[in-house]
């Protein structure tokens, strides 16, 4: 094993934003604890406007996404469908699996089993799936590479509006504190401007970043503990590493609680 790769973080989001939103303070942290974070979205956001033609808006967006994750000092990497086109499907997964094994994370940042969105837990699947394929000498990735053989704990954040498809509230097994990232957090954010207009005519949001600090404040407000959180879950162990190895709340242990409360998903 190489000890150079033993602390890589990935987040691995939906869309250009959904990082931002749910994960972006946690992979700060990380950065900050000595980790080298990745960050990349599924989809291109090639439906997120009513005002750019799609080819643009393609475009328009795989800029914004590179330079959040430049403000998140995050290596960037490009998306691989279309919205909507996040299918759990043979295609898309033989491409993640690929990029799993070149990244060779030991920590993976994702979207829950349960959300609003289909894009948003498909992704969560792929992801799960995709790493859990990458010791498999069978399992063909396109393009090819090589299986690689190491530990990776796969963490889950937190839906949106806290709740699952069926409007139940959602509480996550511990918290992340984020309250000293935040104008980090805003200006990768405002890196998004094509979407203040969309998000504010699709689902009634004044500025994404408004949003982003009501969600961050209202997790927070759940830990009982600190202002801003991110809430997260880890998956269970079983083909990705020892049950007891949990590194995100080991090396982000001074920013961590968990709530007294029995978390739920």
């Amino acid at each position: 094993m190489n000890p150079g790769k033993n602390k890589i973080a990935f987040a691995i989001g939906a869309h250009p934003d959904d990082i931002e939103f749910k994960m972006a303070g946690t992979l700060l942290l990380l950065k900050e604890a000595g980790w080298e974070i990745h960050y990349m979205n599924l989809a291109n956001g090639c439906c997120g406007s009513t005002r750019h033609p799609r080819r643009r808006l393609i475009q328009i967006r795989a800029d914004e996404a590179r330079r959040a994750a430049e403000i998140l000092n995050a290596e960037f990497h490009p998306s691989l469908c279309n919205d909507l086109e996040i299918l759990y499907d043979l295609k898309l997964l033989r491409r993640l699996a690929a990029i799993i094994r070149e990244v060779q994370p030991r920590l993976v940042l994702t979207h829950p089993p349960v959300d609003y969105l289909e894009d948003h837990t498909n992704t969560c699947r792929l992801v799960v799936s995709a790493v859990f394929a990458r010791e498999m000498p069978n399992f063909r990735t396109v393009p090819p590479r090589k299986p690689v053989e190491h530990e990776t704990t796969v963490y889950h954040c937190m839906p949106h509006g806290l709740c699952d498809q069926l409007r139940r509230p959602v509480h996550p097994e511990f918290f992340i504190n984020t309250t000293g990232v935040q104008d980090l957090m805003r200006k990768a954010q405002w890196a998004h401007q094509s979407q203040f207009e969309w998000l504010e005519k699709s689902q009634g949001m004044e500025s994404i970043v408004k949003s982003m600090e009501e969600a961050s404040l209202a997790v927070g407000k759940i830990s009982r503990k600190f202002q801003h959180a991110e809430g997260w879950w880890r998956h269970l162990h079983y083909g990705f590493c020892p049950p007891d190895l949990d590194p995100l709340t080991r090396d982000l242990a001074r920013w961590t609680c968990k709530p007294k409360r029995k978390s739920t998903v």
